[in-house]
């Protein structure tokens, strides 16, 4: 075997032996992580495809191959809500999953996200501020009132009425830009749940990315 297939071969097995090596130091998740090259060939290109773009493969994906239809809807919901054109930056949307994550005391979600918000808003500190309290950031008053609106999603969304909706308003964020700040607080607020749950470890990559 040569060429690209025996180069995915050697990743199968180098990350197979990675992850039993992880699970005897530091578990990365306390359900079993299948073997790579075990999972179903769309799950294994996904993956394949981010450690290829990224160097590592975020924990979160090897977390949720153990369970395949829910890693497929998992991810297509994420990319809907995380990778699309909008008003709402990447980098704001990375806030929305900082700022919560920290509400719901998920540590996987802050680090992994903490990271690719450095990376997005090209600035080294702003995740930190925003995963303390993102009301002494260095964002801007329009952000800070997406994040409260966040934060009330995340903790009293029985209690969402209209004046918050005219809030966001006069910020000029539109009807849509409202469904997006609540489907991604929402969708988190799962994750996070699902991450502290399986005990989910953050990979030692995501701390230093875009310091």
């Amino acid at each position: 075997m040569n060429g690209p297939n025996k180069e995915m071969s050697e990743l199968n097995k180098g990350q197979h032996e990675s992850s039993q090596l992880s699970q005897l130091s530091q578990p990365i998740s306390r359900f079993p992580i299948p073997p790579l090259g075990e999972s179903p060939v769309d799950i294994r290109e996904r993956i394949e495809a981010v450690h290829e773009k990224a160097g590592f493969i975020p924990n979160v994906f090897l977390t949720l191959a153990h369970r395949p239809d829910e890693f497929r809807a998992f991810f297509a919901y994420h990319d809907a809500l995380m990778e699309k054109p909008g008003n709402l930056t990447l980098a704001e949307r990375e806030m929305i999953v900082v700022a919560t994550s920290a509400a719901n005391q998920c540590q996987y979600c802050v680090i992994a996200h903490g990271a690719i918000l450095r990376i997005r808003a090209k600035n080294p500190l702003v995740a930190d501020q925003v995963s303390l309290n993102y009301r002494k950031a260095d964002i801007s008053s329009r952000q800070k009132a997406m994040l409260d609106f966040a934060l009330k999603v995340t903790q009293q969304a029985y209690a969402i009425g209209e004046e918050d909706f005219a809030t966001l308003a006069a910020h000029g964020f539109s009807e849509e830009d409202m469904w997006d700040i609540a489907s991604i607080t929402a969708f988190f607020g799962m994750s996070n749940r699902l991450a502290n749950v399986t005990n989910m470890r953050a990979n030692d990559e995501f701390y230093t990315l875009g310091r």
